[in-house]
């Protein structure tokens, strides 16, 4: 019964492990999980360094190595809770209606520049048709002058 119980722990677990957000974002995120994990190497390291029977304080004033390992761990840790407070980034969809939009006016405006059928209807829509134009002159032609050259005189 012990066995049944412990199953019973383990599933909740899971399921409460399941709706955290932070797990999620764990779970999801690889640049999260190696600022984590750059992290705990870090401190790991630092923690060793410290506890190599010197006193603690004088480890921690003296030496040099430690306190770059302390601060790696920092950085690392600072970057894990900046990324964890961040919504996740989402992916950036390729299209949509914008680019759909400006394909679609591409296309038109090469279809007016090389169609010259379409360049005239268009232009017909936008200032009408043209008007068919017979010029005729109210004035009386010029009567032709005599001319001197050539002809005999009179």
């Amino acid at each position: 019964m012990a066995a049944k119980e412990s199953i019973g722990k383990a599933s909740a677990a899971a399921r409460a492990a399941h709706s955290n957000q932070y797990v999620k974002r764990i779970l999801e995120d690889e640049e999260l999980r190696g600022s984590l994990l750059a992290a705990y190497l870090a401190a790991r390291s630092a923690y060793g360094r410290m506890s190599n029977g010197k006193p603690a304080t004088k480890a921690l004033f003296e030496d040099r190595k430690l306190q770059r390992e302390l601060a790696e761990a920092v950085g690392a840790l600072r970057d894990a809770s900046t990324a964890l407070k961040e919504p996740p980034k989402r992916k950036r969809r390729r299209g949509g209606f914008g680019r759909a939009l400006m394909l679609a006016l591409v296309a038109g405006v090469l279809a007016v520049a090389l169609s010259e059928s379409l360049r005239s209807k268009l232009l017909d829509l936008l200032f009408g048709a043209e008007e068919e134009f017979d010029y005729s002159s109210t004035t009386m032609p010029a009567q032709e002058a005599p001319s001197s050259v050539g002809a005999p005189a009179s």
